[in-house]
């Protein structure tokens, strides 16, 4: 990824939630801008407005209204000038059918939500500072699901 400003990307409908990641990746030390969306609809809006600068990376909760997690996933994988961006699902969930869900339609890491603001800024660096050129052209189940 760009070492001088990673664009980042959080879909996820709770406000706490938004607020502890954007917490989080201030306090990492990595250059980001980060755009937040209350729910996918906002995000799949947001990503194909003209001339956009598409993030290097986006963080997608599961469980949203309007649009969830999965439809924006695979409406990314589907849609040509999108399908190539980096997708971590970032969920509550740890059942065993999202997991396997979300890496048959092409995200590139699951991201379990830490129960702590220590754990989370921890993931959320390791997350930023993955080869993501290795990462994705070597996915696996294994490196898929992201523990700390």
């Amino acid at each position: 990824m760009d070492t001088k400003l990673l664009n980042i990307a959080l879909a996820d409908d709770d406000e706490d939630d938004r607020m502890l990641f954007s917490e989080a990746i201030d306090e990492i030390g990595i250059k980001t801008k980060l755009s937040l969306f209350k729910h996918g609809q906002e995000l799949m809006d947001y990503l194909t407005l003209p001339n956009v600068v598409l993030p290097n990376l986006i963080f997608l909760d599961l469980n949203m209204p309007i649009k969830n997690g999965m439809q924006c996933l695979k409406e990314i994988r589907e849609n040509p000038d999108l399908k190539d961006l980096c997708i971590a699902i970032y969920s509550t969930s740890s059942s065993e059918k999202d997991v396997e869900e979300t890496f048959l339609n092409g995200a590139n890491i699951y991201l379990n939500k830490p129960n702590n603001f220590v754990k989370l800024q921890a993931s959320v660096e390791r997350v930023l500072q993955l080869n993501w050129q290795y990462h994705t052209s070597n996915l696996n189940k294994d490196t898929f699901l992201f523990r700390i």
